[in-house]
């Protein structure tokens, strides 16, 4: 059911003037811009009166628009995400998490929430998104603008837009198949890219912006409503209604001093695309809208019902992984997916000193290393292998073996697990390293995502994904759902611990069957707080040295969860 929202400027009015406000609105359309409006019309006047001196008369503080829309300094389109983070002068901790996005089978269990938001050029789009992702105080949230999915142009039209002559406001500038699918995998928890187009050249950079991680996604543009395919993906539909006046004066000064356009130029292109468009394609999608939002950014009574709607949908959405994996899968076999290396007297042994608590934590580094390089080595042997022909320095041909495929690539789940890293880059030369941060919320005692770094392109690598001990398998199953989101093939991933559970290993084996599962040792038992039993202790704490993490420490280590 759609309504139209609007925001008292002052809270302190009296009953009498707030009714006269509310008439004046269902009368005459009139709102508090009525200053904005009257300082645009003699901006217009100035344009159309003044000449050369028409960008300086533009520039004056008698044309101020809305203090808290401002237009957008940038030169390309933008599309983001940024994990909630506090930043010191000596280290970088992580506040909030994304939560499982996925049940205990690995699938994606929950959509990311879409929001789309509709309006003419300049009504003030980007300054309601960003007025929502404050407003919202949730991690992980994404904005998608429509800027970004401008076509390629031909030569020919490229010309025509230094001319002002291209109808940049007609669907047909828009890449809508390539949108839709973009915006279609990362409602669904993809990783994706998004091109990004520049203004000034009008064309796509050569880079592109990868985009993950998403519980919120925030897509803006001006025909956001205009593509069916579109509409079928947006959960909450907003339309910016702003007076076209304020509009063009913020395109003016948009296009102008952040573009490099003529004044001439932009009110040509203007009265020749840009409105036309706006009536014929833009206006009459008003009537898809869920809310309706006067005065863009101004308006908080629209923008507060847009957030407690969100947040209400979000509680909904909400699942349990942890407790699910504890009770389940409990005295079955262990899957043939796993492989534990051979407990020879030195692995025994090895493993007699670091499970012991008197064990000094230089003999406890030491010997973890050893542990590390023997492990890293065992699983190397799980690559496949193709044949090849040398030639040795005497001439003659060996037949030996190489790797079949593209490169192995290792990922460390923070910060237990990067202690694997040095053993890996021992024994595979130049290989690419990514970084996973899971930290387990003390309140809800489920895992939640905080940091990511992956290299590019891994959907053909073979991923070796390390932590140093694995108890519920919940972190593991978090770190393989978020591979298998930026395209690695399951059959292509390794999970590496010096010390797993039985518990952990269903956990994994069960959610992703075909991933290889490889460790020194498995223990039968997880105690109520889910640590592993006998185990090992904490081995983040043992390794660095350092006390139990608090609740805005840097990761879970090595208790895993």
């Amino acid at each position: 059911m759609r309504f139209r929202a609007f925001a008292a400027q002052n809270m302190a009015m009296t009953t009498s003037q707030n009714d006269v406000q509310v008439q004046q609105k269902e009368e005459g359309e009139e709102d508090d811009q009525s200053m904005s409006r009257s300082d645009s019309l003699i901006c217009l006047s100035l344009i159309r009166g003044s000449g050369e001196d028409s960008l300086d008369g533009l520039m004056r503080p008698r044309c101020p628009l809305t203090p808290s829309l401002s237009p957008r300094k940038r030169t390309t389109s933008q599309s983001k995400t940024e994990p909630p983070l506090l930043r010191t002068n000596k280290r970088t901790i992580y506040t909030a998490g994304r939560p499982p996005w996925y049940n205990v089978t690995g699938t994606t269990f929950k959509e990311a929430f879409v929001i789309g938001l509709c309006g003419g050029s300049a009504s003030g789009k980007t300054t309601v998104a960003n007025k929502i992702i404050e407003a919202l105080d949730v991690p992980w949230v994404v904005l998608l603008s429509m800027d970004s999915f401008y076509k390629v142009l031909s030569k020919e039209e490229q010309e025509l837009a230094a001319r002002n002559e291209y109808n940049f406001d007609h669907p047909d500038a828009f890449d809508f198949e390539l949108l839709v699918t973009v915006l279609r995998k990362l409602k669904k928890g993809k990783s994706i890219k998004v091109p990004v187009y520049d203004f000034t050249t009008h064309n796509r950079r050569k880079e592109w912006k990868t985009v993950y991680g998403a519980n919120v996604v925030i897509f803006e543009g001006i025909l956001a409503f205009a593509n069916k395919e579109l509409l079928k993906l947006l959960d909450m539909k907003v339309f910016v209604d702003t007076d076209s006046d304020i509009r063009l004066v913020r395109r003016l000064k948009r296009d102008i001093t952040d573009r490099g356009r003529d004044i001439t130029g932009v009110i040509k292109q203007y009265n020749k695309f840009v409105k036309p468009a706006f009536e014929q394609y833009i206006e009459p999608t008003v009537q898809v809208a869920d809310i309706v939002v006067p005065r863009g950014g101004e308006n908080f009574v629209a923008l507060d019902l847009i957030v407690q709607h969100v947040h209400s949908q979000l509680e909904k959405r909400e699942i349990t992984v942890r407790s699910a994996l504890a009770s389940a899968h409990q005295g079955q076999p262990l899957p043939k997916t796993l492989s534990v290396m051979e407990s020879t007297p030195q692995v025994r042994g090895m493993h007699t000193i670091i499970r012991n608590k008197e064990t000094s934590r230089d003999e406890f580094i030491f010997y973890s290393k050893r542990l590390m390089r023997l492990l890293i080595e065992h699983a190397l042997s799980f690559l496949p292998l193709k044949p090849v022909s040398v030639e040795t320095p005497q001439g003659t041909v060996y037949e030996g073996k190489r790797l079949s495929g593209k490169r192995i690539t290792g990922v460390s789940i923070l910060r237990a697990g990067e202690t694997m890293e040095q053993a890996l880059m021992a024994v595979c030369k130049d290989i690419r390293l990514g970084k996973i941060l899971i930290q387990t919320n003390h309140d809800t005692g489920e895992p939640e995502l905080h940091y990511l770094r992956l290299p590019k392109d891994l959907s053909e690598d073979y991923v070796i994904l390390m932590d140093s001990t694995v108890s519920t398998g919940a972190a593991a199953l978090m770190a393989v759902r978020v591979l298998l989101d930026h395209d690695v093939q399951e059959d292509k991933i390794f999970l590496l611990s010096l010390l797993m559970a039985e518990m952990g290993v269903h956990s994994v084996a069960y959610a992703f069957p075909k991933v290889r599962i490889i460790t020194t040792a498995v223990d039968k038992n997880v105690n109520d707080e889910f640590h592993i039993i006998p185990g090992i202790g904490n081995f983040g704490d043992r390794y660095f040295g350092t006390d139990a993490p608090s609740d805005c420490y840097e990761s879970d280590d090595g208790m895993d969860y």
